[in-house]
């Protein structure tokens, strides 16, 4: 199943969740990331933080949404938006039919240098426990009805 995760920049958050979906669910989903407005860059403290939990971060970069929107892109089967609401973020909206969730996460690039470490942790953290939450189910065979209710209640998650 391939899964895109949305943000604004694409520097934190969805490179993040991109990261612990490809690392933890190899097998059984691929998962992209993009940002609407994307920064062109990944957030050093991501790469730190990947790194050491023991992700491969060498294909880890900033891209635009409008890679996954061309013709030869692959089709997304879910959509996943992890903006957050302090900042009153607008978050990007995926047109089409894939099931759409929203995990929304305070954006940890947010925090001063001297928080990244706890800020950035903690919405990996987030993200991960929410990511695992979805890789426990049969997603495969889930009808999208019921693949949708699951990944709204896995976004309530804290």
């Amino acid at each position: 199943m391939n899964i895109l995760v949305l943000c604004t920049g694409n520097s934190a958050r969805s490179i993040l969740l991109e990261s612990i979906f490809n690392h933890e669910g190899a097998d059984r989903v691929r998962a992209f990331s993009a940002g609407s407005n994307p920064t062109g860059k990944v957030h050093p403290q991501s790469l730190k933080l990947l790194t050491e939990e023991g992700h491969d971060t060498s294909a880890a970069r900033s891209k635009s949404w409008n890679e996954f929107a061309a013709d030869d892109a692959p089709e997304m089967d879910m959509v996943i938006t992890v903006c957050g609401s302090a900042a009153e973020e607008t978050c990007p909206v995926w047109p089409g039919a894939p099931v759409r969730a929203h995990w929304g996460v305070e954006d940890p690039a947010a925090a001063v240098e001297s928080e990244w470490e706890v800020a950035f942790r903690t919405a990996h953290d987030i993200l991960h426990r929410r990511a695992s939450a979805l890789l426990e189910l049969p997603i495969e065979t889930m009808p999208p009805a019921e693949l949708a209710a699951h990944l709204k209640r896995i976004g309530d998650l804290a």
